[in-house]
């Protein structure tokens, strides 16, 4: 599997290049702090699934990236996606590493 540092999806984000952004957290825990990006929880990605992009690269993340890790392996096994990145970490290495502004504990 594929994967990005915090670093690198700032420098992603800084440039303008094409991505789609998914957070696989739950609502409560996006309220608290939040990449921004698209808010599609683990347990409805299925219903969701015409939501992730095929034609760009797409960033998926969740807190610490177990659960992004599983949404892809899922994605690609089921529905053939071959455009996933998994953000290393999570969104707490992005705290650590990127923003220590961000807070979400």
């Amino acid at each position: 599997m594929e994967e990005i540092t915090p670093a690198e999806l700032k420098a992603w984000k800084d440039s303008g290049k094409p991505f789609q952004l998914i957070d696989v957290r739950e609502p409560y825990e996006a309220e608290i702090c939040s990449l921004g990006g698209d808010l599609i929880p683990m347990g409805e990605l299925v219903q969701r699934i015409s939501e992730v992009r095929k034609d760009v690269t797409v960033v998926v993340h969740c807190r610490s990236g177990a659960r992004s890790a599983a949404v892809i392996n899922a994605l690609a096994s089921r529905y053939g996606y071959t455009n996933l990145v998994n953000l290393r970490g999570g969104i707490l290495a992005f705290g650590r590493e990127v923003d220590p502004a961000l807070r979400c504990d």
